[in-house]
């Protein structure tokens, strides 16, 4: 069994953050049947994840849906699930006149931020983005670093107060956006 370090001296086990998050938000949303139904998804089955590898669905992505298959963090911030991944490849295409390096063989998408795509390096496993500046992706002329793997990208990110600034929640949007209230109820941001 593989160990890391934790950032506070403790050994934690590959995926342990993730699933401490997600279980927190799941019974957060267990005393909340007043929000929406899909803010999280289920998980993935070895058996599904095993033929998704063979089609070639990145280990970093199967690693994340085998916890949580997709979710809906907003009204425009959503990680996909498996199935619906796999519906949204075609965001890693080329695209003439286009820039930025788009490719199915080094990129998988994975979700969207604000209409854009969001994916993930298959040969680093980091999270890629487009920057805030660059409303119309296809435009961007570079990939922003959003984090090491998807793990950090969820936990650091999207289930904290960060989302906030990644969402554009303002303090009008705030009383209404249904993630934000997960996440308070959850004890993820205050």
């Amino acid at each position: 069994m593989t160990f890391s370090g934790g950032g506070d001296g403790a050994v934690t086990r590959p995926g342990a953050r993730l699933r401490v998050t997600v279980d927190a938000l799941r019974a957060a949303k267990a005393e909340s049947p007043e929000l929406f139904s899909y803010l999280l998804g289920g998980t993935v089955d070895e058996e599904t994840a095993r033929d998704a590898a063979a089609e070639g669905v990145p280990a970093e992505f199967l690693d994340f849906c085998r916890v949580l298959d997709g979710a809906s963090c907003g009204p425009s911030v959503q990680l996909f699930g498996l199935e619906e991944a796999l519906g949204h490849q075609f965001y890693c295409d080329p695209i003439v006149d286009c820039v930025l390096p788009l490719s199915p063989e080094k990129l998988f998408c994975v979700g969207m931020i604000h209409e854009t795509p969001v994916y993930v390096d298959r040969a680093g496993g980091g999270v890629l983005g487009i920057p805030a500046e660059h409303r119309e992706w296809p435009d961007a002329e570079r990939f922003e670093h959003l984090a090491p793997g998807l793990e950090e990208f969820f936990v650091e990110r999207l289930a904290t107060a960060e989302y906030l600034r990644i969402g554009l929640v303002d303090d009008e949007s705030a009383e209404y956006d249904e993630w934000l209230t997960l996440l308070r109820r959850a004890g993820l941001a205050a």
